[in-house]
Formats: C-alpha cells, structure tokens, sequence
C-alpha cells in the first residue's frame, strides 16, 4: 500500500511539473494507446470472425461468376476492411497531436520563464528553473507518446492491408464452371 501511494504521489509530482499541457497529454496518449489496444485485439481475434463470415456467406452463393457476384464481393472486401479500419485515422490524428501538444508545452513554459524575468528583473536561474522543466517535460512526452503511436500505428496499417489481401484471395470468382 505503501509502494502504491508513493507511486501516486511521484507521477502527480511529475505531472504537476509539466503543467495543464503535460495533462493534456497524458489523457491523449491514454486515448491513442487504448484504441490502439482495442484495433490491436480487433486485428487479432475479432478480424477472423467477420472473415470466416463472408467466406461462408460467398461460398454459400450459388452464383459466383456475374458482374453482380463481382460486386457482392466488391462489397464484403469494402465492409471488411471498413472493420479494420475503424478508428485508424483517429489514432493517426493522436499521433500527429502529441508533438504538437508537446511544443504548447514548450511555449506555455517558456512564457512563465519570461514572466518570472519580468517579474524579478533579472536572469536569475534560479527563479527560471521551473519554467524551463515546464518547458521540456511535455515535449518529452509529446515526443514518446507519438514515436510509441507511429510504431504501431503503422503496424496496424500494415495488418489491415494484409488482411483484406488475403480476404480477396479467399473470395475468388468462380470462373472456372
């Protein structure tokens, strides 16, 4: 119990450090990653369900050889991959946030180091400390949540592409009869 409310302790001490913005940060990157998880298991486990679904619905077909076949197929590929895709741009948006939200940091922190100059009246150090490591800490976040989302951001992609290229291998025409 002890070890849990010092780690409480340390990531509010943290967070406090870096400000509003480091806040802002942490529930982005919280989102990213918990969407990330959610398309991660989708990808894994849940792809395969809706894919053995429209395998069967299309073998189940009598006629797979017309232009119309050709567009139910054209159609359970599209409804497929809208399945993969669902939430992919929102976590490239995230991903895309993060530094940016990291440099508000950098600036919001930088203006309470001149606010203090300005205050003070001088360039003293000291005083300047503060804003400086408001300043640095929510880039460093900003920067680590994005390069942890790019990664497999482009994973995700990378599956969802695979995926629907081995779907329309399995639903083929029936050109043969």
């Amino acid at each position: 119990m002890v070890l849990f409310t010092e780690t409480i302790e340390a990531i509010r001490e943290f967070m406090d450090t870096g400000g509003v913005v480091l806040t802002a940060i942490a529930i982005m990157i919280f989102l990213m990653w918990l969407l990330i998880l959610e398309r991660i298991l989708y990808a894994l486990n849940g792809h395969k369900n809706v894919k053995a679904a429209l395998i069967k619905s299309w073998q189940s077909r009598a006629e797979r050889m017309s232009w119309n076949a050709e567009q139910i197929r054209q159609a359970f590929v599209a409804r497929a991959q809208m399945q993969l895709n669902k939430n992919l741009t929102l976590i490239t948006t995230l991903v895309a946030l993060c530094p940016l939200m990291g440099l508000l940091g950098t600036v919001t922190g930088m203006i309470e180091v001149f606010d203090v100059m300005a205050i003070s009246g001088s360039g003293n150090a000291r005083s300047m400390a503060s804003g400086v490591s408001k300043a640095t800490i929510p880039t460093m976040a900003g920067m680590v949540g994005a390069l942890s989302g790019v990664f497999a951001n482009s994973w995700l992609q990378r599956k969802s592409k695979r995926e629907i290229e081995l779907l329309e291998d399995e639903l083929v025409l029936d050109i043969q009869h």
